[in-house]
């Protein structure tokens, strides 16, 4: 079973198209740029996940309800910007992001956007880097 299976873990990111928060991907050279992608979704908390997190917000600590809510959306941004990227004509995505913001007290967008990019394996030597 592959590792990255969703069943094995829900969060894994695709398996047939590189994202990568650097502006390069090792091994790979960009043989075209396609431009900006992203993806965007907006959730809402729900009533009783904010009476929950009020009431836990009292003791302390980690309130794993949002963490949850936040670690799911997160992956659906990045699994959309995935798909715009494919639907460009990308198989990497570089210098990816997230951006996160509230609305209305009661729902949070998060944003995942980087450049949509063509790659193909590099095979020449790895170059030194030279300070001049």
């Amino acid at each position: 079973m592959n590792p990255s299976d969703a069943s094995v873990n829900p969060y894994a990111p695709p398996t047939d198209l590189l994202i990568v928060t650097t502006p390069f991907v090792s091994g790979y050279k960009v043989t075209r740029v396609i431009g900006a992608t992203f993806g965007l979704i907006v959730r809402s908390r729900g009533l009783g996940q904010n009476i929950f997190a009020y009431f836990r917000a009292w003791g302390g600590g980690e309130i794993k309800v949002y963490t949850n809510l936040l670690e799911q959306v997160r992956h659906q941004a990045l699994m959309r910007l995935a798909d715009h990227a494919r639907s460009l004509g990308a198989n990497a995505v570089v210098s990816i992001g997230f951006d996160t913001s509230e609305m209305g007290g009661s729902m949070t967008e998060v944003l995942a956007y980087g450049t949509a990019v063509v790659v193909e394996p590099d095979s020449s030597p790895a170059q030194p880097v030279a300070l001049h």
